[in-house]
């Protein structure tokens, strides 16, 4: 079957929405159709916990989704979710890791970025994974205190980061003030 550039895009990201958080996602049912499939994005956006998610690709052809929780709590939300949990059942009936979910994980970890990133390729190039992939990961990160931000930030504005310095974009400004950095809340650990 022959598909448009737009809706190979968006199969990718389906396909990556897929597998973001599972570790047990590691097949596609060839038989299910796109258009069966949850608004998986919509899904985590929707998630008690979750501060914000971004997707898109990269100029390797990666294609990423990046998803801020507040806490372990909130990533746990999204992994026992219907949504998930369903998409889980859907393409891996019998899938088990053998170990609970985010159990190196303190519970007071604080904020959390997931990054779910994968590569597609003509074929499965990936053992133990059915998706024609050459690359998949899901890996997580904590803000570390620093950094600069001027006119806005990638994260969303409600992840604190210790000691992160903002700039207010010039117009924040009242016209005719000069800029200068402020610190935003520095949160003791």
């Amino acid at each position: 079957m022959t598909h448009t550039p737009i809706v190979r895009e968006a199969a990718r990201l389906l396909a990556l929405a897929l597998v973001i958080f599972s570790p047990l996602a590691t097949r596609l049912d060839a038989q299910t159709s796109p258009q069966q499939f949850p608004d998986l994005i919509g899904a985590l956006e929707n998630t008690p916990g979750c501060l914000g998610v971004e997707a898109g690709s990269m100029a390797s052809g990666t294609q990423v989704i990046f998803a801020w929780f507040e806490d372990k709590k909130a990533v746990l939300n999204w992994f026992y979710s219907d949504v998930h949990q369903g998409a889980m059942r859907a393409f891996v009936p019998q899938g088990s890791t053998g170990r609970a979910p985010l159990a190196h994980i303190p519970d007071d970890s604080g904020p959390i970025l997931a990054i779910a990133s994968l590569t597609m390729a003509e074929r499965p190039q990936v053992d133990g994974v059915q998706l024609p992939v050459s690359q998949i990961a899901i890996e997580l990160y904590v803000p570390l205190p620093g950094g600069l931000a001027a006119g806005g930030r990638f994260a969303p504005a409600i992840v604190k980061v210790p000691g992160l310095l903002e700039a207010p974009s010039a117009s924040a400004r009242p016209q005719g003030a000069a800029a200068s950095p402020t610190t935003t809340e520095i949160e003791a650990r």
